[in-house]
């Protein structure tokens, strides 16, 4: 079984984070093996304090289902401790926040996509804790997705955002532990930081053979089947595509009322992408985008996640509704997304405007996928300097 962080320090405290009054950011998902959450793990320690609480986009306990569902700060209704909201007001840890504070513990479970916002909360946790002088701790955790090779565009620095804020892949195989020393190390982030790694991972794995329990990381990331396909689909929120929200199957499943998912499937078909097969489903979503409005569409079935490729596969996706919908159907929304309020939502997410250029002139993904790995080789001979992990 995968030891994380959080297990390792539950048997015993570093030295250096004994007597320590700490500030904890962490969620639903910060649990140990046998399912104990962090804050129960700190509360039984009588050598480092439990100070404070942080908490990430969706709360500290998943409690906002949706994107950009702000949350505000409190005092913990059973700890009487703070809990402070860093997606809300503050994305980043006021000085009042961390006032009193001579540790940083950071436990969250990433699910190894550029985009997913808590590896960006973590950089701004770093950042102020380097201002403050405060020792940052992250206790790391698998990316449940590391087997699938890296895939997609590497993220432009005028396209740092919330949802990417280094120049990294769209899938790019690092833990949260390798993303903070990436951060501190690309970024010049002078922090005090300590990474407890795990035992017993490699990175060429998934996360269902960790022997660890899958708690959601995010309400709308219910199993690992989501996990694998999430770095390309999320695509889909950039467009006037339902990516599944307001069903039980977000991101596998997709779809509009204006796609003809018998086509779509034809056409998806024909192209042979490799790794998985698609299926016609159609859904009437109970939130979000087309509530209540039938939408035809497909599911994606990943059948071979060691040649799968989300990105490239979300690339075919999206240039197969092109084809067969009625022309002009698919839109690119407009600003404002995730707190940007002038560049355009798929392009923050997919790294560049280069992607979207080449869906609507209709490039072929073979074109654009040499373009990535282009970008991919350069940034894997960083990677290769800083990784923690073996294969």
């Amino acid at each position: 079984m995968t030891i994380t962080g959080l297990d390792q320090i539950r048997n015993e405290t570093p030295v250096k984070l004994r007597g320590r009054k700490a500030g904890v950011l962490c969620h639903a998902a910060s649990v140990a093996s046998d399912y104990t959450h962090i804050t129960s793990v700190f509360l039984n320690k009588s050598d480092c304090t439990l100070a404070s609480l942080f908490g990430p986009q969706h709360g500290l306990f998943g409690q906002t289902q949706d994107n950009m569902i702000e949350w505000s700060s409190s005092v913990h209704p059973l700890l009487g401790i703070p809990l402070h909201s860093l997606y809300g007001e503050h994305r980043k840890p006021t000085s009042e926040m961390l006032y009193g504070l001579d540790a940083f513990v950071i436990d969250l479970q990433d699910v190894g996509a550029r985009l997913y916002t808590y590896i960006w909360t973590v950089k701004l946790c770093m950042e102020a804790c380097a201002e403050a002088g405060i020792p940052v701790w992250i206790l790391d955790r698998p990316n449940p997705i590391a087997r699938l090779a890296f895939d997609g565009p590497v993220l432009k620095e005028d396209y740092f955002t919330f949802v990417g804020g280094a120049c990294i892949p769209l899938c790019h195989r690092m833990t949260i532990g390798e993303m903070a020393l990436w951060i501190k190390e690309k970024h010049s982030i002078n922090c005090d930081l300590n990474i407890i790694w795990m035992k017993n991972w490699r990175r060429n794995s998934l996360f269902d053979e960790t022997g660890l329990p899958w708690i959601l990381p995010s309400p709308n990331m219910p199993t690992l089947s989501t996990a694998i396909v999430y770095p390309g689909m999320v695509l889909a929120e950039a467009l006037n595509i339902s990516e599944g929200r307001g069903t039980t199957i977000p991101f596998e499943l997709s779809g509009a009322p204006f796609i003809i998912s018998e086509k779509l499937k034809e056409n998806l078909d024909a192209r042979k992408i490799s790794g998985c097969v698609f299926r016609v489903h159609n859904f009437i979503p109970t939130f979000n985008k087309y509530s209540g409005i039938n939408c035809q569409g497909i599911q994606i079935h990943v059948t071979d996640p060691a040649v799968f490729l989300p990105v490239l596969t979300a690339y075919e996706y999206f240039s197969a509704v092109m084809e067969t919908s009625p022309s002009g159907s698919l839109e690119f929304n407009k600003p404002p997304y995730e707190y940007e309020y002038r560049l355009m939502p798929f392009d923050i997410l997919s790294g560049d405007p280069i992607m979207r250029k080449a869906l609507i002139d209709g490039v072929p993904s073979k074109v654009e996928r040499d373009r990535w790995l282009d970008e991919i080789s350069s940034f894997e001979y960083d990677f290769r300097q800083l990784e923690a992990y073996p294969e």
